[in-house]
């Protein structure tokens, strides 16, 4: 080979090179200026991740608007502007959870990083040594709910996202039907369907009928008991609900999905029997049987009758649920989120639920805020294993209180797209409705003999 050509050929390979490395450091802005250099070398957005946040002030808001008492805890950090909000609602004992956050929580979380909500759940959990009673846990359900909504707000994306993004449109939801007769259930479930609700409970009275019947019962006569304590006829229920059932399916036809609430408050006999005989009307769930102190009855339950089960809204620890799952003596997960311990816990057991085909059903009552209601909604927004959600009514003194409250449309909750769980709280406005001590879940037998719920 020629020397020179060789020397050329060389010369135009390193002039190739020297031209692929100019464009490339042209792009990189090495040639440029200060700033341009300074620029490539920044890392990007995506891979910078977050600044630390630490929290500054757990509180409590209470406020009832509505009659019942809520709670919701309010997470402050260090971050200007920033703050988190969970449900901590304990309609019963308001004032302990209270003074459980602003007493307890506070000190235990000022100073920690918002996004170790782990960590926090599980020291919150055990920092105590004795696992946690209703009090406890529902300050806990408040902050961890708080936790979650800033991660959603740092994030800026709604909390469904961050647990999975949707798995549906929007949350299918039952709504409560009541009377004092079977024509006036059936004529409020018909109503309800006029509303768009394909998923209706049932009940006639309240709980158990209790206030279906204006006799008074023979401890009242005797001045047994207290004032406001009520009256459960137990053979008059067992034999009215079966009536109740067969009327609303004939006024109302087959299509919708009944449900109804036993409450716990007969014999676990006597709830197999009455759940046998409502077979033939194909309820969508039972719910609540047994009371927590009657679990094994479960067992004779599934042996006995097909009908779907709902249990879980009384359990005060996720591990109660661990040993009815694995041996599917139920098929609704009936968890009130704001006690269980919130999102964290709720996750777990949703997950643990889809390896045995038991699905979810959050408690929803009115004695849940707001917020705790949008936690609900953007759980059952993610998880596949989900069932059928408990509706929220919001009226407007809730509205606005709570701006951002999910909507219902057609017998649907949506949550709206804000980061976080989307809902906020208007302390002035809540400030007008201060909390009670006026509670009573007291229901007695003709003799007076405390029924348990």
């Amino acid at each position: 080979m020629n020397i020179t050509t060789e020397k050329n050929g060389l010369d135009r390979r390193e002039m190739v090179k020297m031209l692929g490395l100019g464009s490339a450091v042209g792009v990189l802005g090495l040639f440029g200026t200060p700033a341009a250099r300074a620029a490539s070398r920044e890392t990007p957005a995506y891979a910078r991740g977050m600044a630390p946040v630490t929290i500054t002030k757990v509180s409590a808001i209470a406020t009832a608007p509505s009659g019942s008492n809520l709670i919701v805890v309010k997470v402050e950090t260090s971050e200007p502007g920033l703050y988190g909000l969970g449900c901590a609602t304990f309609t019963q004992r308001a004032f302990a959870v209270v003074t459980a956050i602003d007493k307890y929580l506070n000190e235990f979380c000022v100073g920690k990083d918002v996004d170790n909500i782990e960590d926090m759940w599980q020291s919150a959990y055990v920092s105590s040594y004795w696992r946690n009673g209703p009090v406890l846990n529902n300050a806990l359900s408040g902050l961890d709910q708080a936790l979650w909504d800033i991660k959603g707000k740092r994030a800026g994306m709604p909390v469904y996202q961050l647990l999975g993004g949707k798995t549906r449109f929007a949350i299918p939801c039952y709504t409560h039907a009541g009377g004092r007769t079977v024509e006036e259930v059936a004529e409020s479930v018909q109503g309800f369907m006029d509303q768009g609700f394909k998923y209706v409970r049932i009940q006639q009275g309240g709980y158990g009928a209790v206030g279906s019947t204006a006799d008074e019962p023979d401890f009242k006569k005797a001045g047994f008991g207290y004032e406001r304590d009520s009256y459960m006829n137990q053979r008059l229920y067992l034999k009215s609900v079966p009536e109740m059932f067969a009327a609303v399916r004939k006024a109302c036809g087959e299509e919708v999905e009944l449900l109804h609430d036993i409450h716990e408050r007969v014999q676990p006999m006597d709830a197999i029997n009455m759940i046998k005989e409502l077979e033939q009307y194909r309820p969508f769930f039972i719910e609540d049987p047994f009371s927590p102190e009657n679990m094994e009855w479960f067992e004779q339950l599934r042996a006995s009758t097909t009908v779907p089960i709902a249990m879980g809204e009384l359990f005060n620890n996720i591990n109660e649920f661990k040993l009815p799952m694995v041996n599917r003596w139920f098929d609704y997960i009936r968890i009130h989120v704001s006690q269980i311990g919130g999102i964290t816990p709720a996750m777990k057991v949703a997950r643990l639920g889809e390896w045995f085909n038991v699905r979810t059903a959050w408690h929803g009552p009115g004695d849940v805020s707001p917020v705790g209601h949008a936690a609900h909604a953007h759980i059952d927004m993610a998880i596949w294993n989900f069932g059928i959600q408990e509706a929220g009514r919001f009226s407007e003194q809730l509205q606005e209180i709570f701006p951002g409250c999910p909507t219902m449309k057609d017998g649907y909750m949506s949550v709206n797209e804000a980061p976080g769980l989307g809902v906020d709280i208007n302390e002035k406005a809540a400030a007008k409705y201060p909390i009670h001590t006026r509670s009573n879940w007291q229901v007695r037998t003709d003799d007076g003999t405390i029924i348990r719920p």
